[in-house]
């Protein structure tokens, strides 16, 4: 059962998806063409919309087990219609793969470290849902995400960090609203977190309901994280995959380690050390900004800007051709440099990644962080009409 698990973990979840391999830039046809609103003088940042996102509590002093209980209350909707999507994806191509979901993920969950164990558990319980499907909801983002991060510094010197998680790439398109399933789905499920212990916030991190790990997190007067999957043809599930069987078992899972840095290290020079040296399961990016200054990073690559007031990170290597039609890279440094470091700040950074192709049919929200101010605000992204697909 465990070679059939592994190969639902392939197949299934990852789809059709290519490697970049040595692909090379195809424009898009004119109605999909990148294009960005700051040549138009459009400002579409709203502060208000961030109130469309709710705020939860986790209480690290809680036993894991209930930590996400409420949330996943409140979401269990939600969360069950989000997992009937990727049942729907499966059977067709593994009639027994609800089986095999049920025995493989089951089996995972044994495997779990704590707190992630007892806190997928709990969140199983409470949306009285099997555990293995809780699993797998939680593996998944481990594998495959397409994102562009970015760090600008304003000609005062102010430090801003934003992000656009694109997410559902090949996991049921709609024929009918023009979109991704999964990402309509994930689009109600966005939830912003206060983690507190001892009756204090540790950091504040945005999460989809139900899920324990995270991809974009800001402890406020230290740093600010954000977590991008780097583009390799054998994709994250290969390391899964051989924690499973034991070659890497100290191996973190992504998001894991990104919660992890943010509720253990302290300041910068300590999440910098602990994210370079953690060894990782998944293929990733981690963005990384100090508070105050340009020292800046992106760990284990650093996709740096001649101009030396911004960063900007998508999916690949500076040196590596972008994957064949999925070109958010020179959209995104040609936008940011007609913004200009004078006008750097949520607005500016939101309309940057408000511009085709950064903003596509997978874009679910936009994260924006300012760890000085201690702000932190998240905003729904959808786009609708001709939105190239990714």
């Amino acid at each position: 059962m465990q070679r059939y698990g592994c190969l639902l973990v392939a197949a299934v979840i990852l789809g059709s998806f290519i490697g970049p391999g040595n692909s090379v830039y195809v424009p898009l046809p004119a109605r999909f063409a990148d294009h960005c609103i700051i040549d138009d003088g459009v400002d579409l940042y709203k502060p208000e919309l961030q109130y469309q996102i709710p705020w939860f509590t986790v209480n690290l002093d809680d036993d894991p087990y209930v930590r996400f209980q409420e949330i996943a209350t409140i979401y269990k909707a939600n969360i069950k219609d989000l997992i009937q999507v990727i049942k729907d994806l499966i059977l067709p191509i593994i009639p027994d793969g609800l089986q095999i979901v049920h025995s493989f993920f089951g089996g995972i969950e044994q495997l779990l470290p704590n707190p992630y164990r007892d806190e997928i558990r709990g969140i199983a319980d409470a949306a009285e849902m099997d555990v293995s499907e809780v699993v797998l909801y939680n593996i998944f983002y481990e594998i495959f995400t397409v994102c562009t991060s970015i760090i600008a510094q304003d000609a005062t010197g102010h430090i801003y960090h934003a992000r656009n998680l694109d997410f559902g790439l090949f996991l049921g398109w709609n024929a009918t609203t023009h979109d991704w399933l999964i990402s309509q789905h994930l689009r109600k499920m966005v939830v912003n977190i206060n983690w507190v212990r001892n009756g204090k916030i540790v950091f504040v991190s945005n999460n989809f309901a139900g899920f324990v790990g995270i991809y974009n997190g800001m402890k406020k007067g230290a740093f600010t994280v954000t977590a991008n999957e780097r583009f390799d043809a054998l994709g994250g599930y290969v390391g899964i995959i051989r924690w499973l069987v034991g070659l890497e078992p100290e191996g973190r899972w992504m998001t894991w380690l990104t919660r992890e840095t943010l509720e253990q290290k302290n300041t910068y020079a300590e999440a910098l050390e602990h994210l370079s040296n953690t060894e990782m399961l998944s293929p990733v990016y981690y963005i990384l900004t100090l508070n105050g200054t340009i020292q800046n990073q992106t760990i284990s690559m650093h996709e740096d800007d001649p101009y030396g007031w911004y960063l900007l990170q998508t999916n690949y290597d500076p040196n590596d051709e972008v994957l064949f039609l999925d070109d958010r890279r020179t959209p995104g440094h040609s936008c940011m440099r007609k913004l200009g470091k004078e006008n750097v700040g949520f607005a500016g950074i939101f309309n940057v990644l408000s511009s085709k192709t950064n903003l596509n049919k997978l874009t679910t929200y936009t994260v924006l962080m300012d760890t000085n101010e201690g702000k932190f605000e998240t905003i729904l992204q959808e786009c609708p009409g001709d939105c190239w697909g990714w």
